[in-house]
């Protein structure tokens, strides 16, 4: 995985519309494209609203869910439900067709109350300042 490409800023229900492509010379590993917009890697935050085990939770961003699976160096700190995360890592689509994300990030932003309202309008002035002219809105 090429990690000099930034994690895009984006909403689950966005992800919904990410289509895998081939490898081209320039990028290492699985890319996926929204519209245009190319990438690997994802930042979402949200409310954990399961923890499984083997390091499989779900976070609930507002628009979608999404399974998000930890390394098991993460797991020794307690994730637990009701945690507001940030959360980066490669984006992939799973066997049954959802969405996956292999995090290798995670930070708890619980203690931050203004945290969730302060995401919501950084995703949309990236989408406005770097992503409106490629993504397609589904």
């Amino acid at each position: 995985m090429d990690y000099n490409i930034g994690a895009i800023k984006v909403f689950a229900r966005q992800l919904k519309n990410a289509r895998p492509i081939s490898p081209s010379t320039s990028i290492t590993g699985p890319a996926m494209t929204l519209g245009t917009l190319l990438f690997q890697r994802v930042w979402l935050q949200g409310m954990l609203v399961a923890c499984r085990e083997n390091g499989c939770f779900v976070l609930d961003d507002g628009s979608s869910i999404i399974e998000i699976f930890l390394p098991k160096d993460f797991l020794q700190q307690q994730w637990k439900i009701g945690m507001y995360v940030m959360v980066i890592g490669a984006y992939s689509v799973g066997g049954s067709g959802s969405p996956v994300i292999k995090g290798h990030k995670i930070v708890d932003l619980s203690n931050f109350p203004d945290r969730e309202a302060m995401w919501h309008l950084e995703v949309i002035e990236a989408y406005e300042m770097f992503y409106k002219s490629s993504m397609v809105e589904g």
